[in-house]
């Protein structure tokens, strides 16, 4: 299946109108729209904007009519673009091109405001309220019936699963704040979930959960009542030593890795078989850090349709290390998708974005996908044009 696909959001193409998005993306030389039917949150800058530009998306909402009896006690939110117009359903009537949905799973604020018991927690038992847990049978329930719903409901070629697992604590929320130097150290530990499914789950494998939620909670105390700044190269050090020699802790970690496989294993299960399942595997940079959200790479290429990588590097070198680094640890067999953004602060000119198409091609990755329609200036967006022509 050919895939060269436009990321977008239905606000974007109803503001422009279907048919006339349509014949924009097929003069580029795309054949698939990947659209956002699940959401967050976000302040967005759109170049091409008609109506504005500045946008506020709502947050944790759906963008395609969702049915509540495919759900459990997590339901979706319809987004109130719906009660004027189905984007979703627009294209995949309109046919001439390919629908892929990209599903937002588990990053849902207003879903966790709302459901507080199937939240990641941390080791004082903070919730997280913008990431629903893996381990908490309601949210899976809702991924599930997400994947499920969108793929019964409407005539779409495929998924892009974004979200399925443990989001990092520096991922971001909503005007952090902290009068403290962030390390990757005080990141790790805060971000490990100790919510009451993990640490059962945990406790069911012979993982002595309690005892490393303790220990967690009295090592960023202690931290946080010192007065040590830790630098960037010792504060990776002390944690990669952490992963290495807590044995308790690499259990963990690779418990919350079987959690999130199986999750997308209920997800493949559950959808049309001739649908294309794909998985975005990480909101860090690079790949190879995803396996901290609980994203075993290989197991996932294994159950998965695709890895549909994000290399979102600053410069065609480092896309062409990423790249390298990806088929070492998937193997030459996993089938993998990759994800451009086109523009700052990636590949901010015309030369640095095609070679970064030639290095993926050359790495065998010729299905691509471009992010994201309504943040690309137009010339930006010409680039992807010329790409697709010199590539056929």
């Amino acid at each position: 299946m050919s895939y060269k696909a436009i990321y977008t959001y239905a606000w974007d193409i109803a503001e422009t109108g279907v048919a006339s998005a349509l014949d924009e993306f097929r003069a580029l030389g795309l054949d698939t729209v990947t659209i956002a039917g699940s959401y967050h949150a976000g302040k967005f800058l759109r170049p091409h904007g008609k109506s504005g530009k500045v946008y506020f998306p709502e947050d944790g909402t759906v963008y395609f009519n969702a049915d509540p009896s495919r759900y459990g006690a997590i339901k979706p939110v319809a987004n109130s673009l719906l009660k004027k117009q189905d984007v979703l359903r627009e294209l995949t009537d309109a046919g001439g091109m390919q629908v892929n949905v990209w599903l937002v799973l588990l990053h849902n604020t207003l879903l966790g405001m709302a459901h507080p018991d199937a939240v990641v927690r941390n080791a004082f038992g903070d919730p997280y309220y913008y990431n629903l847990c893996p381990s908490a049978p309601a949210a899976r329930a809702y991924a599930v019936g997400l994947a499920k719903d969108v793929t019964e409901s409407y005539q779409v070629s495929g998924l892009s699963l974004e979200a399925p697992g443990f989001t990092p604590y520096a991922h971001g929320y909503h005007h952090e704040f902290a009068l403290n130097k962030p390390n990757r150290w005080l990141d790790g530990k805060l971000g490990l979930c100790f919510c009451e499914h993990c640490v059962a789950g945990a406790e069911k494998v012979g993982i002595d959960a309690k005892r490393l939620k303790t220990k967690v909670a009295e090592e960023i105390t202690a931290y946080l009542d010192s007065d040590v700044d830790l630098p960037d190269d010792m504060a990776d050090a002390f944690w990669t030593a952490d992963v290495v020699e807590n044995g308790e802790m690499r259990r963990y970690l690779d418990y919350r890795s079987a959690t999130v496989t199986s999750l997308i294993a209920e997800i493949r299960a559950a959808v049309r078989r001739e649908v294309t399942v794909s998985v975005i595997p990480s909101v860090a940079r690079p790949t190879g850090g995803a396996w901290y959200e609980g994203t075993d790479l290989k197991a996932l290429a294994g159950i998965a349709d695709r890895i549909e990588a994000c290399f979102y590097e600053p410069g065609a070198a480092r896309v062409k290390a990423d790249l390298f680094d990806l088929r070492r640890r998937l193997g030459d067999k996993a089938k993998l998708r990759g994800i451009l953004r086109p523009a700052y602060p990636d590949l901010a000119s015309k030369g640095e974005f095609l070679a970064a198409i030639e290095a993926l091609r050359a790495g065998g990755v010729s299905e691509l996908a471009f992010y994201n329609w309504g943040h690309l200036r137009r010339a930006n967006l010409a680039w992807i044009g010329d790409a697709l022509r010199d590539g056929k």
